[in-house]
């Protein structure tokens, strides 16, 4: 699809919203995960896509597959990259490349519940998330492109959910064997 196409559906979209506010507002569908043996899992979006992760060799998986925590960034980069690439179709930028790259660091033990010598558990979360973001725009100036990503940001619904803190529920149902 080209940008151009891109950039009249979503300035309709944006027109329906305005008139409409209360159809953006919706449900996304439930991403549920089903283990299927060791440490691989399969993921169903409910439609006809799933994705496959396991763990490396060394936590006990195959290797074969992404991780968890990988599929993570990749949502976050694929996220900020298509955010990116609607706001350009809508400022007329024509983008002749774009790529971005989601780092982190994490510690294992925490995966684990492993303890710190001192007792503490071992924080089992990223560290750290970093962005970086190669962007390339025909006859563009340097700093509107930098300004469009950094905007991008605050409306990239994935990163954003990174950033700020989002509520976090949780339910439990244990089924009798």
């Amino acid at each position: 699809m080209s940008l151009h196409v891109v950039e009249v559906v979503v300035k309709r979209a944006r027109v329906a919203f305005q008139r409409r506010p209360e159809v953006a507002v919706h449900a996304n569908p439930p991403a549920v995960a089903r283990w299927q043996s060791g440490t691989r899992v399969v993921t169903h979006s409910g439609e006809a896509v799933s994705v496959v992760t396991d763990m490396p060799k060394e936590l006990g998986g195959t290797g074969d597959q992404v991780s968890p925590g990988w599929l993570f960034r990749a949502g976050i980069a694929s996220c900020a990259a298509t955010s990116i690439t609607l706001a350009a179709a809508c400022e007329g930028i024509n983008l002749t490349s774009l790529e971005v790259h989601v780092d982190s660091r994490s510690d294992a033990r925490g995966l684990l519940g492993m303890a710190e010598p001192d007792g503490k558990l071992v924080y089992a979360g990223l560290f750290d998330v970093q962005l970086r973001v190669n962007i390339a725009a025909d006859g563009a100036n340097p700093m509107a492109l930098e300004s469009l990503v950094r905007g991008c940001l605050s409306h990239s619904p994935v990163p954003c959910t990174v950033i700020t803190a989002t509520p976090f529920a949780l339910q439990v149902n244990v089924t009798s064997v």
